[in-house]
């Protein structure tokens, strides 16, 4: 008997063990996530889809290239998707697209996440609940001084959350000027990237710039010897967890957290706002780290 050609084999119907029957109710019943992205990567999936089978809901998630944002939106509401994450450079040029934003989203003036109820898109930002819960297992918030190190998308989100939880921000950026726009919204304080401005009486430093990502910026962007012990210092880059500033850290005596924990906490919250459910954070961090190794 010949062997059956690569396209029989591929069209042949998966021997799962479900009754037809059964297995076309489980299809239907099948709720799509996913995310918008010009260059889709894996460990947004990797995170979601282990929560999904820890919980055993019937979700999937796929992350979607796309270069049309108001032609994805048009499929979300027509195809019924349920949530989708959303990274640079559509966080901002999706918002006139939505037909609400979440009021801290709104304030950050950038959109992570998007939720659809029956056709009514709402944008919601949880990168900075992922910033704030990350520094929170370490430490609390409220008057307490931070220096946060950028000026950009991230740690406009991260300067958000840090002001919702009350702490004092230096916020500090190679072009002060920029700075100066995002301290004015934020009622932070603008610095440079002097030594001075390291030196200062921080207890927690959070760096929320690209230096020190893998192929992007290697290096640490806070100068050797400022460090110190007692000091909370978290680094937002993920690529590599193991960054220059997370070990200088570690060498000071200071309590370092890698970027894996705020990507964490960020995508728990998204798997809160699609299912209605708390996140099984333990299945989502071994996923993580199997994908970030």
């Amino acid at each position: 008997m010949a062997e059956p050609s690569v396209s029989e084999r591929n069209s042949a119907p998966v021997d799962d063990g479900m009754p037809p029957s059964a297995r076309s109710r489980a299809m239907a019943m099948l709720t799509l996530c996913g995310s918008l992205s010009l260059h889709p990567v894996p460990t947004g999936a990797a995170m979601h889809l282990a929560a999904y089978r820890a919980l055993g809901l019937p979700f999937t998630y796929v992350p979607f290239a796309v270069t049309d944002l108001e032609g994805a939106l048009r499929g979300m509401r027509a195809l019924g998707i349920r949530g989708l994450g959303v990274s640079m450079p559509f966080k901002q040029q999706v918002l006139p697209l939505l037909d609400a934003v979440d009021p801290v989203a709104a304030r950050i003036g950038a959109v992570n996440t998007l939720v659809n109820d029956g056709g009514r898109i709402t944008g919601h930002n949880t990168d900075w609940m992922g910033a704030v819960q990350a520094l929170e297992e370490i430490t609390t918030l409220a008057g307490r001084r931070v220096l946060l190190l950028g000026a950009g998308g991230a740690a406009r989100a991260v300067a958000f959350g840090l002001r919702e939880r009350g702490a004092v921000v230096t916020l500090a950026n190679r072009d002060r000027a920029k700075a100066e726009r995002l301290a004015a919204e934020v009622d932070a304080t603008p610095a440079g990237l002097d030594e001075e401005t390291f030196r200062g009486d921080h207890a927690i430093l959070v760096n929320a710039t690209s230096r020190g990502m893998a192929g992007v910026a290697p290096g640490s962007p806070v100068p050797e010897g400022v460090l110190r012990p007692g000091q909370v210092v978290m680094d937002i880059v993920y690529k590599p967890l193991r960054t220059e500033l997370f070990d200088a850290a570690q060498r000071a005596g200071a309590t370092a957290i890698h970027g894996g924990r705020m990507l964490l906490y960020q995508a728990a919250a998204q798997f809160q706002l699609y299912t209605g459910r708390p996140a099984p954070l333990a299945a989502m961090d071994e996923a993580l780290r199997t994908q970030l190794g």
